[in-house]
């Protein structure tokens, strides 16, 4: 099990390897996929629930 030194030590690491800019641009694309994602599924649904209106 990793514990709390052992996590900021990793994290020290990772920013030493990528740099700021980096994990924050990685951050805001990441961000930016969920997001979409998101608003795909609910229009998946909207679309979903119009079809079945347009049936019944």
């Amino acid at each position: 099990m990793i514990n709390g030194w052992e996590w900021i030590i990793i994290l020290v690491v990772v920013l030493l390897v990528f740099g700021i800019g980096r994990i924050s641009k990685l951050g805001s694309e990441l961000g930016k996929g969920v997001s979409s994602f998101r608003n795909n599924l609910r229009e998946g649904m909207n679309e979903g629930e119009e079809e079945s209106s347009e049936t019944a």
